[in-house]
């Protein structure tokens, strides 16, 4: 903390560091040292929320909302897709980045998902986040591929209006064209058939 703060915080730091001497006259100004210990307060509320509450748990305005709508070109062509929340179909979207380890750890899961559910009309869609054409492609040759195309958000404008707060994060969109669930972090083969099975029969997803 700085005792530079501002006048009353240094005016208290002062007295501090001259063990208790102030300037007034030989009086600690209380006024002064209140105003600076309420100044305190917010901050150290802020970094204890910040050190107790894991980032993860930062809620979502998204599930339950429709999913914004989106026009992105394909890493593979550069053909470009068009996503509305009235297609009528379920969509998997996932933000991912090559430079992002655990989006290697689900790398196979979101493939053999595709493998699974695709045949299934379930759409997939993964959207790079904040990396390049070029490392996309290595990645992929790299890690074998998965199936289904990788869009392109330059500017992180989809990213955006999904509210991303770092990768991998996941959305699965319902056929009525609203966010059913949002997952923060690596996908599983066991997530990705909890979700995707009660969504497909119309069904809530609740996941324990």
């Amino acid at each position: 903390w700085r005792c530079d703060f501002d006048d009353a915080l240094t005016e208290a730091c002062d007295c501090a560091e001259r063990g208790g001497s102030p300037r007034d006259g030989g009086r600690v100004n209380w006024k002064h040292a209140g105003i600076a210990g309420l100044a305190v307060v917010p901050v150290i509320a802020m970094l204890s929320y910040g050190i107790t509450h894991d980032p993860k748990a930062i809620p979502s305005p998204l599930p339950g909302k429709p999913a914004p709508a989106f026009v992105l070109a394909t890493l593979e062509n550069g053909d470009s897709v068009r996503f509305a929340p009235t297609n009528g179909g379920v969509t998997v979207l996932n933000f991912w980045a090559s430079w992002c380890l655990p989006c290697r750890d689900e790398h196979e899961a979101l493939a053999m998902s595709a493998r699974t559910y695709t045949p299934k009309g379930v759409q997939f869609y993964g959207v790079l986040y904040n990396d390049t054409p070029d490392n996309a492609r290595k990645y992929l040759e790299d890690m074998g591929g998965w199936g289904y195309s990788t869009l392109l958000d330059p500017r992180t404008y989809v990213a955006i209006d999904y509210g991303i707060y770092g990768v991998p994060e996941t959305f699965f969109i319902g056929r009525d064209g609203r966010v059913a669930y949002k997952q923060v972090g690596p996908v599983t083969v066991d997530l990705m058939n909890r979700v995707l099975e009660p969504m497909l029969r119309g069904e809530a997803v609740t996941l324990k």
